[in-house]
């Protein structure tokens, strides 16, 4: 089990669709069909580019594919796109064909549409049209790029709202071989712990003598604020980098 399926069991409790229609077939959108194709999901892609419909079935990166414009109506509903419960609009660089493929899937009947992109403006747009949910592909890559660089430790991140999170996080050297009960997260941090990776085993809901072992991961549930208060070893490293240079000075 890898880092990404351990946090899976949290979707596991809603339903999930395992049908998706992908308008768009650049680099976001074949992107965005490989990763449902690994996860298991059907997957129709369509673009109004014949080269990128070919390539996306060449490369077996999605179930079906379809040359079509999305900004008419009755080619969405020829190809059947209407009958999908998730849509993601893939298209970013063309404002109004992104605008208007989005008004048209949302007015004939999906019930959650996905609309990438390109600027605030166009997001505002989206909304305004209709999108469930509006995504910044390049600003999130910048955003995780730079909390991988910041908090090395933390292996993943699942946002619950603007302030609070599920994380997976390896555990420090401070931790090792402390039980939970000895750590108190709750009172010191006001974090929960709901599951512990070691190896191959994953433990849900992990007992109050269950000791930690440094290697292993922690999933816990939070304030973003009390999070970044947990200790890691980059910190003790930069910890004893500076202790370090201070006995130098003192020399």
């Amino acid at each position: 089990m890898d880092i990404r399926a351990s946090l899976k069991i949290f979707n596991q409790l809603r339903h999930q669709p395992k049908e998706f229609a992908v308008i768009g077939l650049g680099r976001f959108g074949q992107a965005v069909c490989r990763e449902l194709r690994n996860l298991g999901c059907e997957v129709l892609g369509t673009d109004r580019d014949e080269k990128l419909v070919n390539q996306v079935l060449t490369d077996s990166l999605v179930s079906h594919a379809i040359q079509l414009d999305s900004t008419e109506p009755a080619a969405l509903k020829e190809a059947g796109i209407f009958e999908f419960e998730v849509v993601i609009i893939a298209i970013g660089d063309y404002v109004q064909e992104s605008i208007i493929s989005t008004l048209n899937v949302k007015e004939n009947g999906v019930k959650y549409v996905v609309a990438k992109a390109s600027s605030h403006i166009h997001g505002k747009l989206l909304k305004r049209v209709g999108a469930d949910r509006v995504v910044f592909p390049e600003r999130d890559a910048g955003y995780e790029l730079a909390h991988a660089l910041a908090q090395p430790a933390i292996l993943e991140k699942f946002d619950l709202d603007p302030e609070h999170s599920i994380v997976d996080i390896q555990i420090p050297e401070a931790f090792n071989g402390q039980t939970l009960a000895e750590l108190e997260l709750r009172n010191r941090y006001g974090l929960n712990v709901i599951a512990i990776k070691y190896g191959e085993k994953f433990d849900i809901n992990p007992t109050p003598n269950y000791q930690l072992v440094k290697g292993s991961q922690m999933i816990v549930v939070g304030s973003n604020k009390d999070i970044k208060r947990l200790p890691t070893d980059s910190n003790q490293q930069h910890i004893q980098s500076d202790e370090a240079g201070e006995l130098e000075k003192g020399v």
